[in-house]
């Protein structure tokens, strides 16, 4: 039997090659029969890396020196790059991440599915590689994370600071100094509200102690020019919450809602809480072009209200999903986890009738408003969990449907919800998704049906490893 080689935590093993891309942004190697899994390099990179982690099976480690550049790197563009978790890609050029995204979609589809599918299309890239996303959320913390460095200079505590937290390290958060993720005046409000909290000695909340005042910061851009701000505190002290907004709302004219929430739980969701409109208009509002090319929707956006975090790349994937689902204006359309009814509301136009369902009240009140903002008079939307709701009899109550968009969370669909599509067989599903993992499982559930005619990549967010995907089903 062959002896598993020795390794240790902390060596450094020296020109490393990097074989290819792996899961959750890291690269994959092997040393010595063992596989590792490499965080910091590109494909083709030569490498010296330190380990990590030591496991029975796999090792784990990050690049110390890059020794041998790979043809698919690219300078980084962030001071944060290796500490944030957010644009993990960033060193590898942008035509790379979409290939490797493309390999993503198809592994998965084929290796978990199983599936027999059409050529997959290329992927859709995003137009924007940077400044891409319209919502944000920062952390204050009453200490913040040294680096390496401080901490061999002997500091024993961070500063205040208002940034993301360290991945997965729930009480470690590092501040931060400008991020390329969201336009501006994104970075130039964080400052400010860390500047004003600093300058009146509003404390910071401490995760660990969970005590102090200053929660978290939520800043949302819509492509109308409009922001909305989000302050969460832990309780109610009006004269330190009006410090913060009433800096912001003298020095950023674009901020057009401002709110706060009071909350004194062990998290930061506020999905259970009152949102307290201090300033301004409760809501911002979105543009998307009708795919008909006859004008554009408008779209409310408010405090707790879900929106694609890429405004204009969601245009091109609902688009891919309106022509997938290829509608003549006789059908009935089932729009499974609506949200805030983007699709229905897309879609409407161009079908007799859409039914929306979604298991969250709030969204389905936004889909409503969206609807009559944009005088959408033939689609319906109904709240509850889609496993109880989407059944026989809800079918006959409200017509059985001829499409169904389907648009689930990354966990995808109940195998329940699965099986009243099977059952009812509607002649074509379209399957939008952020996990393709979940999709090729729910996929294959349904290929007792369905066959696959159409598969459509969409990158969402470029510099990191995540990936959408659309695919048609047609009924056999």
């Amino acid at each position: 039997m062959k002896a598993t080689p020795l390794f240790r935590k902390g060596e450094i093993l020296s020109t490393i090659l990097v074989d290819s891309m792996a899961a959750e942004g890291k690269c994959l190697a092997r040393v010595n029969g063992m596989v590792l899994f490499i965080t910091g390099g590109a494909p083709g990179d030569v490498v010296d890396v330190e380990l990590t982690k030591i496991k029975s099976s796999f090792l784990e480690g990050r690049v110390v020196k890059v020794v041998t550049h790979s043809p698919s790197r690219t300078a980084s563009f962030c001071t944060h790059f290796g500490i944030c978790g957010g644009c993990s890609w960033q060193h590898i050029d942008y035509a790379t991440q979409l290939q490797y995204k493309q390999q993503q979609v198809i592994d998965h589809l084929e290796r978990i599915g199983g599936l027999q599918m059409p050529g997959v299309k290329p992927i859709l890239g995003s137009a924007q590689e940077k400044y891409y996303r319209n919502k944000l959320d920062f952390t204050f913390t009453a200490s913040r994370w040294l680096t390496r460095d401080e901490l061999t200079e002997g500091k024993a505590f961070g500063d205040p600071g208002l940034g993301y937290h360290i991945p997965r390290m729930y009480d470690k958060v590092f501040d931060v100094s400008e991020c390329f993720l969201q336009p501006e005046p994104s970075n130039a409000i964080r400052l400010d509200v860390k500047a004003t909290a600093l300058r009146e000695q509003i404390p910071f909340f401490d995760l660990r102690q969970q005590v102090g005042f200053l929660r978290t910061l939520t800043i949302r851009t819509a492509n109308t020019g409009e922001v909305m701000i989000i302050l969460q505190v832990t309780y109610d002290k009006m004269e330190w919450t009006e410090k913060i907004l009433e800096s912001l709302a003298a020095k950023f004219p674009a901020i057009t809602s401002f709110f706060y929430v009071i909350n004194g739980k062990r998290n930061d969701t506020f999905a259970d809480l009152d949102m307290v409109c201090w300033r301004g208009n409760p809501f911002i509002t979105e543009r998307m072009n009708k795919p008909d090319g006859t004008g554009y929707l408008e779209f409310r956006v408010g405090p707790k209200s879900f929106y694609q975090t890429n405004s204009r790349q969601a245009e091109a994937l609902y688009r891919v999903a309106w022509e997938m689902a290829a509608l003549q204006g006789t059908e009935r359309v089932y729009d499974l986890y609506t949200g805030t009814g983007t699709i229905a509301n897309y879609v409407a136009g161009q079908a007799r009738e859409v039914i929306g369902l979604e298991y969250v009240d709030a969204a389905i009140d936004d889909a409503k408003v969206n609807a009559q903002l944009n005088g959408i008079t033939n689609a319906r939307f109904f709240a509850g969990d889609m496993k109880d709701l989407l059944d026989g009899a809800f079918l006959e109550t409200h017509g059985r449907p001829d499409v169904v968009i389907t648009d689930p969370p990354r966990a995808g669909m109940h195998e329940d919800v699965c099986k009243v599509l099977l059952e009812d067989a509607p002649s074509r599903i379209v399957y939008v998704s952020c996990n393709p993992a979940t999709q090729a499982r729910d996929l294959k559930l349904l290929s007792e049906k369905y066959a696959i005619t159409a598969v459509q990549p969409v990158d969402m967010f470029p510099q990191t490893v995540h990936v959408e995907n659309v695919v048609r089903l047609d009924l056999r």
